[in-house]
């Protein structure tokens, strides 16, 4: 079994881990870290936790114990847990935070989907993950087959809406009820910080020569989900560009080329992506669906932790969408 320990446990992409790994037939949680939460049973935070598993998080912890450590916590928080802290030879670790997805550190930027094509072996044989972003995942999935085509030449738009729990555990002014529910406003426009990792990842497939992506993030007034739409100019017919699409993702464990249109129910609560492509005239639209708590964030990390490990990536990760 591999022996897991989480820091950073209380918020809500820790609780997906933990429901994800409790029921994962290769991993034990050895610890789950909160220091604000010390002592209290994992469900008393993460309600639907209740009645699969007995664990407490704890405030202390060794490293020397476990196999991979799971970093939780906010942006910035990562860079801080390794001052003044060893780290073992042996251990592995997966970072869900953006400190290190510049592939600084000697991490390995944990999308599959790209990595398992460009650098298998960095992935496979990685000591360090840094987990992509929620956006940066579902628009990186919808851009990489035309990227990797050479066909990726002109202005993206894309316009992406979120549900709350993008926005983290800890309350805030925007993902109150009475502020989230019946409402949609935009937020970080063309300035997102998930920006900077797809440009940079899309700059090492072309070079240079990355369009601009201009982004409009969209806070929505559901729990959880991203459905991104992208268009950009492309001249080749839509039969052809779908037949691109699904020769990238061939063999892919978890992302999808529909040819009907998608909806959020297809993907919430699983880690699939699906795309749906289709033809404009000279304008290809592109729509990507991820969960954000899973592919997006927890679903992916346990992929990765899955490919490190030697097991086949969808072990303990296969979920049926809660359409209903």
């Amino acid at each position: 079994m591999i022996k897991v320990g989480i820091v950073g446990a209380a918020g809500y992409t820790a609780g997906e881990l933990i429901r994800i790994l409790v029921n994962h037939p290769e991993a034990e949680i050895a610890f789950a870290h909160s220091q604000s939460n010390s002592g209290k049973a994992l469900y008393e935070v993460h309600e639907g936790l209740i009645g699969d598993t007995g664990l407490h998080f704890c405030s202390e912890y060794e490293l020397e114990d476990i196999d991979v450590l799971f970093l939780c916590g906010a942006h910035g928080r990562s860079s801080e847990f390794w001052q003044g802290r060893q780290r073992p030879e042996h251990l592995k670790v997966i970072d869900l935070a953006q400190d290190f997805r510049d592939e600084s550190n000697g991490y390995v930027y944990g999308l599959p989907e790209w990595k398992l094509k460009s650098d298998p072996g960095a992935l496979l044989n990685a000591q360090s993950v840094a987990n992509p972003g929620c956006f940066a995942t579902a628009i990186q999935l919808a851009l990489l087959p035309l990227s990797d085509a050479g066909l990726l030449k002109d202005e993206v738009q894309v316009t992406a809406i979120t549900g709350s729990t993008g926005a983290g555990a800890k309350l805030s002014e925007t993902s109150h009820f009475s502020w989230r529910n019946n409402n949609v406003s935009s937020y970080k426009v063309f300035e997102h910080q998930h920006l900077i990792e797809i440009k940079r990842n899309l700059s090492l497939i072309q070079g240079p020569t990355v369009p601009r992506i201009n982004f409009v993030p969209v806070r929505g007034d559901f729990p959880r989900g991203i459905f991104a739409s992208l268009h950009t100019r492309c001249e080749l017919p839509e039969q052809e560009i779908i037949r691109i699409f699904r020769e990238y993702f061939q063999g892919a464990a978890f992302t999808f080329v529909s040819e009907l249109p998608v909806d959020l129910k297809q993907v919430t609560n699983t880690n699939k992506c699906v795309l749906h492509i289709e033809k404009h005239q000279d304008t290809v639209v592109i729509t990507s669906v991820i969960d954000n708590l899973l592919k997006g964030a927890s679903g992916q990390a346990v992929q990765n932790m899955n490919l490190i490990f030697g097991l086949d990536q969808s072990t303990g990760l296969k979920f049926k969408a809660s359409a209903f």
